[in-house]
């Protein structure tokens, strides 16, 4: 089969043996593929996770396609059933999964179905299991022009949130998240910006920050959470160093949150993603939820939109397109 593989000179398209799947796996024929930021830290030689440094990989961390063969332990999946999901070397033309997978409904085109895995599962773990999103609650998504952000936005509004804000950096990028499930807009390079997250929410802030850049703006942020609110760190785009005041922390008796599936096991994992599908499917299949896909590349052409993504040219999920050659 053709794959994306990790090579000393980049990401190159070779042919590659077809996995067999085991008695308790299934084998899915990839109809399309979506571009993380994590797949530009492999392509720089970094770990992600448990997948490792080095070359010699196929690249990819996020699928949506048909499984064409079925393992005999198998019950959860049949063939011909239409899937998504995250895990291992996605760039290719079949994939056997090494966590569980989500139903694709029939109205989800493979171009979107392939952009929600990682982003649903992140932000339903982080917003209902770790933060205790209930509704009519305010949340603050800084940095949300992100596919998660994108998502939590989504899903904090399907759970029934209150306001719902997002930040980014440009007037621009802000139009576009009202576009996307925002209620209000915050531009972060406003010298004001947290006055204007406290002016929208009557001064008191929201009830649940997700953060993610860190860096330099965690202060403000801990100064726009709501007094016994909750402070959930999914990234740290803008420095994972920084000076908090700790003293603001603890008088406005914040919940300090760490959201991250780097240590959690896979049996941790499989939990994860089996609550998001069973509690988000109903919203995935009435189309409450989508991501923007700022373009579409053929398989061929992977290099060039990892390219665009580390030039950072993109708006929502930069997608592959995989047919069998």
């Amino acid at each position: 089969m053709r794959a994306i593989v990790l090579m000393p000179e980049g990401a190159v398209l070779m042919d590659v043996p077809k996995p067999s799947p085991k008695d308790d796996e299934v084998l899915v024929q990839i109809k399309a593929a979506a571009c993380n930021q994590a797949d530009l830290l492999i392509l720089g030689g970094a770990a992600h996770g448990t997948f490792g440094k080095g070359g010699n990989k196929i690249l990819g961390l996020e699928f949506a396609g048909v499984v064409v063969e079925v393992g005999s332990k198998v019950t959860r999946w049949k063939v011909g059933d239409r899937v998504m999901g995250s895990g291992n070397s996605t760039f290719a033309e079949y994939v056997v999964p090494n966590r569980e997978m989500y139903a694709l409904p029939d109205q989800v085109p493979f171009t979107q179905g392939t952009t929600m895995p990682i982003a649903m599962q992140t932000m339903h773990n982080a917003l209902l299991a770790n933060a205790g999103l209930t509704a009519g609650q305010t949340c603050l998504f800084n940095g949300a022009g992100s596919a998660v952000g994108l998502m939590g936005m989504q899903i904090a509004k399907a759970k029934g949130a209150g306001k719902v804000i997002g930040t980014s950096n440009s007037p621009e990028k802000c139009k576009k998240l009202l576009e996307c499930g925002a209620d209000v807009a915050v531009n972060t390079n406003d010298k004001d910006w947290a006055d204007q997250v406290l002016a929208a929410t009557d001064g008191e802030g929201v009830d649940i920050v997700v953060d993610f850049l860190a860096g330099p703006y965690v202060n403000d942020e801990l100064r726009v959470t709501k007094v016994g609110g909750c402070f959930l760190n999914i990234g740290r785009l803008a420095g994972e160093q920084g000076q908090m005041d700790f003293n603001l922390h603890n008088m406005r008796c914040i919940k300090y949150i760490g959201s991250s599936f780097r240590m959690r096991s896979r049996q941790q994992i499989d939990a994860i993603v089996s609550n998001a599908s069973n509690d988000m499917a109903p919203a995935l299949a009435a189309g409450e939820l989508k991501m923007p896909v700022d373009s579409i590349y053929p398989l061929e052409k992977t290099a060039e939109a990892l390219d665009r993504m580390s030039k950072n040219l993109h708006f929502g999920k930069i997608v592959i397109t995989v047919d069998e050659g």
